[in-house]
């Protein structure tokens, strides 16, 4: 049975992973949600204003009331900087199951710190939350995130093709996953 405790502080060598806070807003801008790229490989709006960035944190504060939400600011312990998030956005409480996404700013990318992100998320869901699976999944055209995911030591189980329409193409999902035991033994 899981056992939901909502989002709690995670911390990891170089990042600490909190609830987002309103002052979180400038560094949201300045690294990720105003960038298309990025927000377009994990199908998200673009926030170019201030207040549009309020109201996404609004949402997402709000949520923190519940138990079973769990939304996780990345920060840069070194700086103190909001350099992306990571959430579980879909958790199945019949089936044991939870479904993590990500997005690290651009300036912030192939250091490795979306990798000890997921890893920290993956371990709280399984020994916090008594997860049994964790599944993840990328759009074909997103390597660097497939490279996270293959780090983070999941098991690829399929493709759901044409799944996206981008910028006049089609898209393919691939979907991932780990189990709690194969997790425990690669620790």
């Amino acid at each position: 049975m899981l056992e939901h405790i909502g989002t709690s502080r995670i911390e990891t060598d170089r990042l600490v992973l909190r609830k987002f806070k309103y002052t979180d807003d400038e560094d949201m801008l300045n690294y990720w949600v105003s960038d298309p790229e990025i927000q377009s490989m994990y199908s998200e709006p673009v926030y170019t204003t201030k207040q549009d960035v309020k109201e996404l944190l609004d949402k997402y504060i709000s949520f923190y009331e519940k138990d079973n939400y769990y939304r996780w600011a990345v920060i840069l312990k070194e700086t103190d900087e909001c350099i992306g998030q990571i959430a579980y956005f879909l958790v199945d409480n019949n089936n044991h199951f939870a479904e993590i996404e990500y997005c690290i700013g651009r300036g912030f990318q192939r250091k490795g710190f979306a990798t000890e992100a997921t890893k920290a998320v993956i371990q709280f869901g399984f020994n916090k939350m008594n997860l049994h699976k964790v599944q993840i999944c990328h759009k074909s055209i997103n390597i660097p995130s497939r490279k996270v995911i293959e780090k983070c030591g999941f098991v690829y189980e399929g493709t759901l093709r044409d799944f996206f329409y981008m910028d006049g193409q089609y898209v393919d999902r691939l979907y991932y996953s780990i189990l709690k035991g194969e997790f425990i033994s690669s620790l």
